[in-house]
């Protein structure tokens, strides 16, 4: 069975429109209310043709008015129903689907380093269409078998009293089938749903990671690894469907019989004694046969009840993660970009640190480096800084201003980020430069293009700033996407620039030109650079070297060469090994 929250979560969806639904329901009882009068008019219709003497047509005439009435209230309230449950149940998964959407932008990314894309994924497009089946079919089935069944059984017990008190005893037993199916069900839907999400991850990692996998020839290994996921779900869903046979269609059926020759030998025995009403005996054996198909119905719908509730279960339990509510930034003051790291320690797991006592202090307009070899803790102080994770201990301020008082949007409005591998959004250039932001026109847009040297190229391609751009922009080199990335951080303004290894994937044509607009963009600008090439860095105000999470040297390019340091060796390293810099006048002649 469903939890209560994951249940009263799911009625508070459903309460936006229950008035809606309330009037759906009230016409589909009226149109199992014409239906169940059908075999009772059937049954005047036999005993006034059967009646002694009977010569008028008239009655008979007008019961099948009657008849054919009822059909045409059944049919269109039937279809009235229908249509107004379908249209809300679609209305309801909208705006499920809207509010998790929403949820995932406020998410902390501490959740999606550890959750596979395809999971979320799978949750926003599988999940909430299985949600859907619980609306738009079980609960119509489940109010007409309701409603069915109080009408069967009022009418069998004006019909004959006796037996249909033995009739009330399948209720019972049914209940207990039920109770059965649901348990050991829920078991194995639960696996299936659990296997369909990864393998959704599955299948998003190998489009993602396409070239690694032809390139190192995984494609084998990667389809055992999708076959044993798919075979695990096709496992637990024959076992599903052989408990779904077992307990519905089969010994509903078999119950069903043995009812029926009740009745039968019942009315039989009736006629041996005394004289019975044909009509009595059709109506009794049309309303017992009645009965097992509102059990049926529920039987056919509980599995996809049940799917619905374990995927209603997986989508609010993202809908529970603590978010950050996104806030309007239109009056956010343009911070001048003095940044400050104090004392500053931080992990991705509790107890090991990759920062420790980073303390940083950036003047407004000054360009800071951060070097250092894979993992020594580069991209995890500009995680910080851009509000991505909390620091463990100490404290990092804008203007003075711990960044932990400013809301995520208002942090990141005045800042702009050039990541390593830049990322395109399906579109046309402009778009990804601008990014539909309203304040940036389409000069602003040449501007920032032109500014970071993307221009020429721009304006060859057919269609120039209007050219279309795939998904992740694979039409365009590493080069030019960087370009259009670096331009779209330009063309926001930021008071505080930071530069991911992003010139990492650039050609030295393609780096001179981005040197030559960083000295034009920098200016009056707080601009940190995350570089592994140390050429790019030169010209930096303070470059911080850090180790294993430590800041163990720090200083401008001339500084740290005098020192004969780490940087000085890494430095040497990326020349080729050229030789000691000569010192003249305490200055290093690099």
């Amino acid at each position: 069975m469903p939890s209560k929250s994951t249940s009263r979560r799911l009625i508070s969806y459903a309460m936006v429109y229950k008035f809606r639904i309330i009037g759906a329901l009230l016409i589909l009882c009226v149109a199992v209310g014409a239906e169940l009068c059908g075999p009772f008019i059937t049954k005047m219709i036999i005993d006034e043709y059967l009646k002694e003497g009977a010569t008028e047509l008239s009655p008979i005439l007008g019961l099948l008015g009657i008849y054919l009435l009822l059909l045409v209230v059944g049919s269109i309230s039937t279809f009235t129903q229908s249509y107004m449950l379908q249209s809300t149940a679609l209305q309801i998964i909208k705006n499920m689907r809207m509010d998790l959407m929403s949820h995932i932008q406020r998410i902390s990314l501490r959740y999606f380093d550890s959750t596979p894309i395809g999971q979320v994924v799978s949750r926003i497009a599988n999940d909430t269409e299985a949600v859907r089946d619980l609306f738009m079919s079980f609960m119509a089935t489940f109010v007409v078998s309701f409603v069915h069944l109080i009408g069967i059984y009022t009418a069998l017990f004006l019909l004959d009293t006796r037996l249909a008190l033995l009739c009330l005893i399948l209720l019972p037993i049914f209940a207990l089938i039920m109770k059965i199916h649901l348990k050991y069900s829920k078991i194995y839907i639960t696996i299936m749903r659990a296997r369909l999400s990864d393998m959704n991850a599955k299948i998003n990692e190998s489009i993602v990671v396409m070239p690694i996998i032809q390139a190192f020839r995984r494609e084998k290994k990667t389809i055992d690894e999708f076959e044993e996921l798919n075979d695990d779900r096709y496992v637990n869903q024959l076992k599903q469907f052989r408990v779904y046979s077992l307990s519905s269609r089969n010994i509903v059926g078999t119950i069903g019989s043995l009812v029926m020759a009740m009745v039968i030998w019942y009315f039989g025995r009736d006629a041996l004694q005394a004289t019975i009403s044909f009509g009595v005996f059709y109506a009794f054996g049309d309303y017992v046969g009645r009965i097992f198909q509102p059990i049926i119905g529920i039987f056919d719908q509980m599995t996809n009840a049940q799917r619905a509730f374990v995927s209603a279960e997986k989508v609010f339990a993202i809908m529970d993660i603590e978010g950050n509510e996104v806030e309007k930034t239109d009056q956010v003051k343009r911070p001048e970009g003095v940044v400050k790291f104090d004392n500053v320690s931080f992990a991705y797991k509790e107890g090991e640190n990759v920062l420790k006592n980073i303390n940083i202090e950036a003047r407004k307009g000054e360009t800071i480096a951060l070097v250092g070899h894979t993992g020594s803790g580069k991209s995890s102080i500009m995680n910080l800084l851009l509000g991505f994770y909390e620091p463990g201990e100490g404290q990092i301020s804008i203007d003075d201003r711990d960044i932990t008082t400013y809301s995520k949007q208002a942090l990141r409005k005045h800042m702009g980020i050039v990541l390593q591998d830049p990322f395109l959004f399906a579109g046309d250039i402009k778009f990804n430069v601008s990014l539909y932001n309203s304040d940036i026109t389409i000069d602003r847009v040449k501007k920032a293009l032109q500014d970071v040297g993307a221009a020429p190229f721009i304006e060859q391609l057919p269609n120039g700033y209007d050219e279309p751009v795939v998904e992740r922009g694979s039409t365009l080199s590493s080069g030019q996407r960087q370009l259009i990335s670096f331009a779209r951080a330009l063309a926001f303004d930021p008071s505080i620039l930071i530069l991911d290894e992003a010139t990492a994937s650039i050609d030295s044509e393609t780096e001179s030109l981005i040197q030559q607009a960083l000295k034009v963009v920098s200016e009056g600008r707080t601009t940190f650079i995350i570089a592994h090439r140390l050429s790019t860095i030169r010209e930096a105000d303070q470059i911080l070297v850090l180790h294993r999470g430590e800041i163990v040297e720090r200083g401008n390019h001339d500084e740290l060469m005098a020192l004969e340091g780490r940087y000085y060796k890494m430095y040497q390293l990326q020349k080729g090994g050229e030789k000691k810099p000569a010192v003249v006048g305490g200055v290093v002649k690099a």
